[in-house]
């Protein structure tokens, strides 16, 4: 909004000229939204644990240490991020870019999904919510209507096209068909796989933090065409603004990490998961970007696969690969204390978001 509103009087104010920078108004929402967590999380969090009183239903067949020590936590912090990210994006972003719109949709879209699975988990007083099939079933319909408003806003002759990382310039066009249906893939793929990695505190929301991080500047070089052009790399006009609803994730992130810091004072839920999931997804397929996702990513991707393989273990062969899944319950199943867990899965997270950002440069 700010930019739609105080360029034009740079003339008489030269500085509101610095609203016309990319850079300056994702420093901007980073900060904006940083605010806005602090001002209004604490009175969130209040009226969280009086309409909730017992906190997020604990799943029974979980680690037995949650039973007790996160008893009595309030759930739907994600509310909180949604606030601060979308707050914050319609005030420093360019509101005529589509994507901007497109990418807000998504988030909100996924989001109300997850709202509504954590209140069936609160007003049911169990650990399970909508059921899957119609969870799977939302998520599909929100995703197939946001894929095909993005191929409409991509440029002509790539919008149905999948970049390979480490190759110059190479692109294999999908079809219309294909295109469509991995890309909604991708959009329910990533959300659900933050969805299955928030299950620690702090565990999933740092990595969210950094994935933003690494998309901010993958946005910022695919939309500016000099870039694009010295690192061979396609060319998407108007991706510049994603740099700012990255920004703001990353400023929301941060704020809801000073509540979600061990031990909890509110956990994220699904609604905060999902929407940040459905969110890193649509912008890996709006940047052309969506197999360095899955690197950038790869955390999530290790989270949801451990998930798959204990399911088609159990069923096809009565065995457990791991002690427990996801995989950080493994961990703690083998006696890892929660912060060790946590801390050595950030490590993880930067060390794949480096490679995923080399992505860029070796070609």
């Amino acid at each position: 909004m700010l930019f739609n509103l105080l360029p034009p009087l740079a003339d008489d104010f030269i500085f509101f000229n610095l609203f016309r920078y990319l850079t300056f108004r994702s420093g901007g929402a980073v900060v904006t939204a940083l605010v806005i967590s602090f001002l209004v999380g604490p009175p969130i969090i209040r009226w969280l644990k009086r309409k909730q009183g017992e906190g997020q239903p604990i799943r029974a067949d979980g680690p037995e240490s949650h039973l007790i020590s996160k008893a009595g936590t309030p759930t739907m912090g994600g509310f909180l991020i949604l606030l601060a990210l979308c707050t914050s994006t319609l005030l420093w972003a360019d509101l005529t870019n589509g994507f901007v719109w497109a990418i807000l949709y998504i988030t909100i879209g996924f989001g109300t999904i997850g709202f509504a699975d954590d209140i069936l988990k609160l007003t049911r007083r169990s650990s399970k919510g909508l059921p899957s099939r119609f969870k799977l079933l939302a998520q599909f319909v929100i995703g197939t209507v946001a894929v095909l408003w993005l191929v409409q806003l991509s440029p002509p002759g790539i919008e149905t096209h999948l970049a390979i990382p480490f190759l110059k310039n190479v692109m294999v066009n999908l079809g219309w068909f294909l295109f469509v249906v991995f890309a909604v893939l991708v959009l329910v793929g990533s959300s659900n796989a933050v969805n299955l990695t928030d299950g620690l505190d702090g565990l999933a929301i740092v990595p969210v933090m950094i994935a933003a991080g690494c998309f901010a500047l993958i946005a910022y070089l695919v939309g500016n065409s000099v870039y694009a052009n010295y690192l061979q790399i396609h060319y998407v006009a108007g991706t510049g603004e994603l740099a700012v609803f990255c920004g703001a994730l990353i400023g929301a992130s941060l704020g809801f990490l000073w509540f979600n810091a061990p031990p909890a004072m509110v956990f994220m839920g699904d609604t905060g998961s999902l929407s940040c999931g459905g969110a890193l997804g649509g912008i890996s397929i709006i940047t052309k970007h969506e197999l360095v996702l899955a690197i950038i990513g790869g955390l999530f991707v290790l989270e949801a696969v451990s998930v798959i393989v204990q399911v088609a273990s159990f069923k096809l062969t009565g065995r457990r690969v791991f002690r427990m899944a996801p995989l950080h319950h493994h961990f703690e199943k083998k006696g890892w204390a929660e912060p060790t867990i946590v801390i050595r899965f950030w490590i993880i997270a930067s060390i794949l978001a480096l490679a995923g950002l080399s992505t860029l440069k070796l070609r």
